[in-house]
Parts: structure tokens; sequence; C-alpha cells
């Protein structure tokens, strides 16, 4: 709890900085507003009393007064983007806090993302409501999420592990670098169909406007055009021929830009995240790392002339930003029939993506990698008593001290030390219900996950072998595809079966093996398979209630150990203390439990 008072201390320290800062840029809005109103009643005075002076008097006061409204407004969208990003601050502490305190089953829990047959992920709680995703993902973009997703479904190699932890323990020492760059990608959020629109553009050949001639034009009529309505203020050109000439440039635009409406509908509104995309890059390279992974990373951003990616994306934000005038329709007469506004756009467009096709796919990259190691940094901050695991070159290891399932309120969590070791290694835990076989199982599998992925886990120490981790724990029948319980039990199982016969290096977690049928099937089935696993050197810690099978240990001591978890009872009151010890479980409770509903017991 120490380690979580900190954390919460920090975030509240936080919490009240922001919210002094907010009141500061509250006040600061209110005042512009009545700036930009004295303003207009400035002006209105002065033309007022200027207005026997002269038009010039007058033009100058309204010249003065536009200027110090315009900047009176850019003042105010300033102050408007920092209470934004204060406010979004704000709001990422205070979501901090709940977390602390396993409040968060209104986020997404990535259900969607479960794939349909995995090995672990339904067992585990990896997808769902109060789930690991759900508890650890802080990713905004799709991208980010995707790859969030895939490190709890596919282990890391151990080079891997060991570069995501060192990033990811530099990145919870700049807790207040990472939650501005987490803010600055929350408002507007990228998304795949974003990046999917881009590399759609980006695939397409330069087929139009790519001849020299026409960035010749873009100097040579603006001239034209220009040279036309100075002659008409003139008086050089009479009102028909400049309505005849105005046409015509308007027609001469209206072609350019029907030739470029389907670039222009594919980039179309991508502004907003592009600018997610500026402003994240920039702060992550504005930022010095130690980390080599993070350096590498931050470095792979330039291209070969030594430009950084937050600059060409500025320049793309900024054309697609002046793409969107087109959106005026009157500023889209008067620049495309005048200045050709839309070739000026479509050229720069086309020269953007000769320098930069073959970096997009980093930049969206970088983003995701980012923000699943921010994801991991913030679990580890929440959770400082947690360690980072060491990763075992031997098969099989697995030494934990003190371990704990995540997803249980540290309060009422309790830890057991367990190690396993080398192959041809079955475990059995037997005990009463609810003592705590389940939620053990799931504790080990949980940290595993946790650990193959780089981050830190719940122990105080912990080693681990990196194995493809395989349960059958959850089992549920199936109707869409006619499948009972049982028989999707054997389907998990086989796919256990199958990869020990392959001598796929494996980790197996099984809970009460073969439930869905009779009692004496149940034991003659679980029986050989676990001699079957021990035979193809397999490891496994299987939970069960058939003490029959603790015999094992007899004919197999070398490969079987047993361990409990047991119940007292007291005056028909169960109390368990959820601690594994080793052993045959000697006292349990079913027949208790069954008095309590009513089951009249002989």
């Amino acid at each position: 709890m120490k380690e979580d008072i900190k954390a919460q201390e920090f975030y509240l320290q936080k919490i009240d900085a922001l919210q002094q800062q907010l009141k500061t840029l509250y006040k600061k809005r209110s005042a512009i507003a009545w700036i930009r109103f004295a303003i207009f009643i400035a002006v209105c005075l002065a033309v007022y009393f200027l207005w026997s002076n002269g038009f010039l008097a007058i033009l100058i006061s309204i010249i003065c007064g536009i200027a110090l409204f315009l900047i009176a407004i850019s003042k105010d969208a300033n102050n408007k983007s920092a209470i934004i990003n204060l406010e979004t601050l704000l709001k990422i502490n205070i979501n901090e806090i709940n977390y602390l305190h396993q409040n968060f089953s209104d986020k997404y829990d990535g259900k969607n993302l479960e794939p349909p047959h995995h090995a672990y992920a339904k067992d585990l709680d990896v997808f769902g409501q109060s789930s690991l995703f759900q508890y650890i993902n802080r990713c905004n973009a799709e991208q980010s999420i995707q790859l969030f997703a895939e490190r709890l479904l596919q282990p890391l190699d151990k080079e891997q592990i060991l570069q995501q932890q060192n990033a990811i323990k530099e990145i919870r020492s700049k807790i207040n670098w990472w939650q501005q760059f987490q803010a600055f990608g929350i408002n507007e959020k990228i998304t795949l169909d974003s990046e999917g629109k881009i590399n759609k553009w980006l695939a397409q050949e330069n087929k139009i406007f790519t001849n020299t001639k026409w960035k010749l034009l873009l100097y040579i009529y603006p001239v034209i055009t220009l040279t036309c309505v100075y002659l008409f203020l003139d008086d050089v050109l009479s009102t028909g021929v400049f309505s005849l000439l105005v046409l015509i440039f308007f027609l001469i635009g209206l072609s350019i830009s029907g030739k470029i409406k389907d670039t222009y509908v594919l980039l179309s509104k991508l502004e907003p995240i592009v600018s997610t995309l500026y402003k994240q890059l920039h702060y992550f390279e504005k930022e010095n790392f130690n980390d080599s992974f993070l350096s590498a990373l931050k470095k792979s951003l330039k291209n070969s002339a030594d430009t950084s990616a937050s600059l060409s994306i500025e320049k793309l934000q900024q054309i697609l930003a002046r793409f969107d005038v087109r959106l005026n329709m009157f500023a889209s007469f008067i620049l495309n029939t005048l200045f050709l506004w839309d070739l000026w756009q479509i050229i720069a467009l086309n020269e953007w993506r000769k320098a930069n096709k073959s970096l997009v796919s980093n930049w969206f990259n970088t983003i995701a990698q980012l923000e699943v190691a921010g994801s991991f940094a913030t679990l580890s901050f929440n959770n400082d008593d947690w360690c980072f695991p060491e990763i075992s070159d031997e098969h099989f290891t697995l030494a934990a001290k003190e371990i704990g399932h995540p997803l249980i309120i540290k309060q009422q969590s309790v830890t057991n030390s367990f190690s396993i070791n080398g192959t041809a290694r079955i475990d059995l835990i037997t005990g009463s219900n609810m003592a705590g076989k389940s939620t053990f199982l799931r504790s080990l599998g949980v940290n595993i996950i946790l650990a193959y992925a780089g981050s830190c886990v719940y122990a105080e120490k912990f080693t681990v072998s990196v194995a493809e981790l395989m349960s059958s724990m959850r089992i549920e029948d199936n109707l869409a595809e006619n499948t009972s319980t049982f028989y999707a039990e054997l389907k998990k199982i086989k796919s256990i079966i199958d990869a020990v016969n392959e001598n796929r290096q494996t980790f197996i977690l099984l809970d009460e093996i073969l439930r869905g049928t009779n009692s004496l099937d149940r034991h003659t089935g679980s029986k050989a398979l676990i001699q079957q696993l021990i035979k193809k050197h397999a490891i496994a810690v299987i939970a069960t209630h058939d003490i029959e099978l603790s015999k094992l240990e007899n004919n197999f001591p070398q490969s079987i150990k047993n361990y409990h978890f047991d119940v007292q009872v007291n005056n028909e009151q169960l109390y368990f203390d959820y601690k594994l010890k080793e052993g045959i479980c000697q006292s349990m409770n079913a027949s208790v439990l069954m008095k309590q509903i009513g089951i009249e017991m002989a």
C-alpha cells in the first residue's frame, strides 16, 4: 500500500497544481473577452468622434482596431488550447486515481480484439470487463491499441523483453513527459482509417500536374489575373470585358480543381489527425533519452536529409489546412480564380509525397511503440513494489517470490511463493472449493503474460523462461458450433497435446481436467493425460479436486509434486487463508457448502 500512496500523492498533487493553473487561464479567458469587447467599443467611439476629421483618420482607427482585435483573437486561441491541454491532463490524473482503486469498468475493454480460439486469452481474462487489457491500456491511437493487444497475446523473445523493460523504466522515470505525450493523443485520436487513407494516397502515382509547365503556370497565371484586375480598377478594361475575363479565369480554376477532386476527397478532414501526429512526434523528438531502444526509435524518424519527422508532418499539415480553404466558397472562388490555389496545393502534395513516401509507416509505428511502452510504464509507476522479471535461458524455469494477481485489489490480495524447474514436471494443486486454486493458476498465467510483454509483474522477485503459454481453465459450450462443454474442453486439450507432441516449448495451466464427464472417466482420462505430459517432457501446473491424482507422486517422484490450498471450518463457517502449502489437501468444504444451501446431509 505504501507504493500506492506514493503514486496517489503524486496524482493528487498534480491535480491540485493543474486546477490552480486552470483557474488562472479561466480568468485570462474572461479578461480577453472583455478586452475584445472594449476594442470594439473603442473603435466605434473613434469612428464617431473622428467622423468629421476625414476618411483617412477613420480608416486608420478601423485598421488599428482590427489589428488589436486579431491579436486578442490569437491570444484567446492560444489560451483556449492551453485550457484544453490542462483539462485533458487533469482528466488523465483523475483517471489514474480511479485506476489505483480498481475503478476502471467504464474504459474500453478490447473484447472485440480477443481471438476466438486463443491458447489462454479467455482463461486468463486478457480482454473484456475487469480484464488485463482494460486495467493497463492507456493507448489512444487505434494502431497502438492493436499493438498492445498483440503484446498480451504473443510473447516477445528474450532480447525484445529486456529491450522493452529498459524503455518502460525510462518512460516511468519521465511520467510528466509521458502524460503530456498521452494528452496530445486523446482529443483527436489517430485511427486506422486515417492511416489507410494516407497510405492509399501515398501508393498512387503522380499522374497529374507533374510536368514542369504547371509550375511555370503557377507564377505566370497570377501576374495575368492581377494585371487584369489592376487594368479594370484603372478603367483601362470595361466592366463587360473584365467580367468575361473573370469568367474565363474561374472556368480555368474550376477545371483544375475538378481534376484533383479525388485526392481532396481522400485527404479531406485529415488535418486534425495529422496535427496529432505532429504534436506527439515533435514532443518525442524534443526529449532526450538514455535508453537505446527509445534513442534508436527517435533516430529512425529522420530522413536521409536529416530532416525531422515533425518538420515533414508540419508541412503536410499546412498543405492540408490550405487545401481546406475550398470549404469556404467565397475564399475558394477568389483564390482559385486569381491564383489557382488548388493547383498550388496539389503540386505541393506531390512533392511532399515524393520526399516522404517511405517514411510515413514508421511514424505511425513509433506512436504505437511509445503508447504501448507508456501504458506499461504507468502500470509500473502505479505499482512501484512490483518487480521487473529476470528472463532465464533454461527451459523451463519459473521462480516467483510473493506473486499476486494484478486484478485483485491489493488490500484483498494474498501473495504466494512458487517455483518449478526442469522438464517433465507436473505440479498438482488440490484443495477445497473457493480456496484459491484457480486464482493462483491465473496469477501465474497473468504475470507470465506481463513478463513476456516486457512489463513489470506483481511479485517481489520473478524469474521465468520464455515459453508458449497454454491453458484450459474456463470452458464454455458453443451453440453456434453445436459444441458441448465437454467437447469444447477436449478440443482445447487436443491443441495442448498437439503442441507437446510437436516438442514445442510450452508451459501449461490446467484447471479441473475433463470436468464435463463422469467421475470414473474423468479420473482415468486425467491420469492418462498427466502420464502422457510427463512422457513428452512437458511442464504443467494442474488444479484438481481429484485427490486420487495426488497419489501419482508415488509413481513419479521426480516429476510430480503436490501442493494444496486448505480451509478451516469452525461452527460450519469457512475460513480461507489462500496460502499455497506443500502436500495433499486434507480438508474439503463441499459438504459444508451443500448443508448451507439446504441439502440434508446424512
